[in-house]
C-alpha cells in the first residue's frame, strides 16, 4: 500500500468533487470515507488509476451522503445524475486548496489541522495523535474549520503568505506521535513549489531543508537541548544542506527576495561553516539587516543583536539590543549571554535565571537552568 501516493491523491480529488457541485466539507468527508475504504481494498486489489478509483469512490460516497438528506436539503437535482466513471480530469486544483484551508477567517490552530487533512491526505485520528489532543477534540476543530469556510469559493485567488505561514506552523511543530510533522510540512512545501513556481516558496522550503538536516544533533540524552554552537555538525545531513542551498541560490537567482529567502540565507551560513568559530557573523548581520527591512520584526531584531555580538563583540551586540523591548520572550536570555562574553558573570548568572524561569518550554527551562549554575560557579572560581 502506497500511503503517500494516497495523500498526495485527496486535494486533487476534492477538487473534482467541488467541481461537480459538492461544497467543500462534504467533499472532505467523502474522501476520507473513500481514503478507508482505499486502504482495505487496494492491498488486495490495487487500481489501475488510483485518482479515478478514489474520484468515484468519493463521488458516490458524496452522492450516498446527499441522497440521505435530499428531502432536507433539497439538493435532489443538484446531485441526481451520477457522471461516468473513467480517467479523472487533469485539472489540479490542489493550489486553490491551500488557499482554501489557509483562509484568513480561520484561526492558525483551525488552519493547520484543516490543511494537514485536506491537503496533506491525514486522518483526524493521526492529526490528533500528532498535537497530543483527543480524536474527538481535533474532530470538532476540524468540523468548526470547514463550518466557517463553507460557501466560499475555490475560484478566487488567495493570500500566499498565509499558506507559507500555516506550512511553517506545521514545520515547527516537529514531531509527534507516529507523525513526523516536519517532514510533511517538507513534502507538502515541495509540492507547492511545484505548483506555483515562486521564489518565496522555495525560500521557504529551503529554510526547512537547511533546519531539518540539523534534527539529529539538537537535542542530547534525555531531549537535553543542545545550543547550536554546541552540535556535532558531523551529524548534520549533508545531502539535506547541499539540497537546501541548490533551492535557494536558485530562488535568489529569480531578484525577488522575501523574508523566506532571507531567513534560509542565515541558515545556510550556519550551515556552511565547519566549525562555530568559522561562521561568517558579518554576512549574517548583512542578511538580518534584509530580513529587518522586510520584516520590522522585533523577534528579527532581537536575534541580530545577537549577531552583531559574535560579528562586532558583546559590547557592540548589548547597544544593538537597546533597540529591543525588554517585554520581547528571549530578551533575558540573549542580554545573558551577551553579558557573560563581555565579563559581566554576575548580571548574566541573574539574567540566566530570570530567562528560565520565563522559558516556554521544559528543554529551554532546563537549559538556561543550567547556564545560570554553570555562570555561578566561574563567580566561585
Amino acid at each position: 500500500m502506497n500511503e503517500p501516493l494516497l495523500r498526495e491523491l485527496v486535494p486533487a480529488v476534492i477538487g473534482v468533487l467541488v467541481r461537480r457541485g459538492a461544497d467543500f466539507a462534504s467533499a472532505e468527508d467523502a474522501v476520507q470515507e473513500a481514503l478507508i475504504r482505499a486502504l482495505e481494498t487496494w492491498p488486495d486489489d490495487p487500481p489501475r488509476d488510483p485518482k479515478a478509483w478514489l474520484v468515484t469512490a468519493a463521488w458516490r460516497r458524496f452522492l450516498d451522503a446527499t441522497r440521505a438528506e435530499a428531502a432536507r436539503r433539497g439538493r435532489e437535482l443538484a446531485v441526481e445524475v451520477e457522471p461516468p466513471a473513467g480517467p479523472a480530469p487533469a485539472t489540479d486544483d490542489t493550489l486553490r486548496l491551500y488557499f482554501l484551508c489557509a483562509h484568513p477567517v480561520l484561526p492558525p490552530a483551525s488552519a493547520v489541522a484543516l490543511t494537514l487533512r485536506a491537503v496533506g491526505g491525514l486522518t483526524t485520528r493521526q492529526i490528533a495523535t500528532a498535537y497530543l489532543v483527543p480524536e474527538a477534540t481535533m474532530a470538532q476543530r476540524i468540523s468548526r474549520a470547514k463550518r466557517r469556510i463553507c460557501g466560499l469559493a475555490l475560484d478566487r485567488p488567495g493570500d500566499l503568505g498565509t499558506v507559507l505561514r500555516v506550512l511553517y506552523l506545521v514545520f515547527n511543530e516537529g514531531y509527534g506521535g507516529d507523525l513526523d510533522l516536519a517532514a510533511e510540512a517538507i513534502r507538502l512545501t515541495r509540492q507547492l513549489v511545484a505548483l506555483t513556481g515562486e521564489p518565496e516558496v522555495a525560500g521557504l522550503l529551503a529554510l526547512m531543508l537547511l533546519h531539518h538536516a540539523r534534527r539529529s544533533s539538537r537535542t542530547g540524552p534525555g531531549g537535553r537541548l543542545v545550543p547550536l554552537a554546541e552540535q556535532d555538525r558531523s551529524r548534520w545531513d549533508t545531502g539535506l544542506i547541499a539540497e537546501g542551498v541548490t533551492v535557494l541560490q536558485t530562488a535568489l537567482a529569480r531578484d525577488r527576495l522575501g523574508e523566506y529567502q532571507a531567513q534560509a540565507a542565515i541558515a545556510a551560513l550556519h550551515a556552511d561553516a565547519p566549525t562555530a568559530a568559522e561562521t561568517d557573523w558579518v554576512q549574517i548581520v548583512e542578511w538580518y539587516d534584509e530580513l529587518l527591512r522586510l520584516t520590522g520584526s522585533p523577534v528579527v531584531r532581537l536575534n541580530r543583536a545577537v549577531a552583531v555580538g559574535e560579528a562586532d563583540g558583546p559590547r557592540a551586540g548589548l547597544a544593538a539590543l537597546g533597540e529591543v523591548s525588554p517585554d520581547l520572550p528571549r530578551y533575558a536570555a540573549v542580554t545573558a549571554y551577551l553579558r557573560e562574553r563581555a565579563g559581566d558573570l554576575e548580571e548574566a548568572a541573574t539574567l540566566y535565571a530570570e530567562a528560565g524561569r520565563a522559558a516556554t518550554s521544559v528543554p529551554e527551562r532546563d537549559h538556561l537552568t543550567r547556564e545560570a549554575a554553570r555562570v555561578r560557579r566561574l563567580l566561585r572560581g
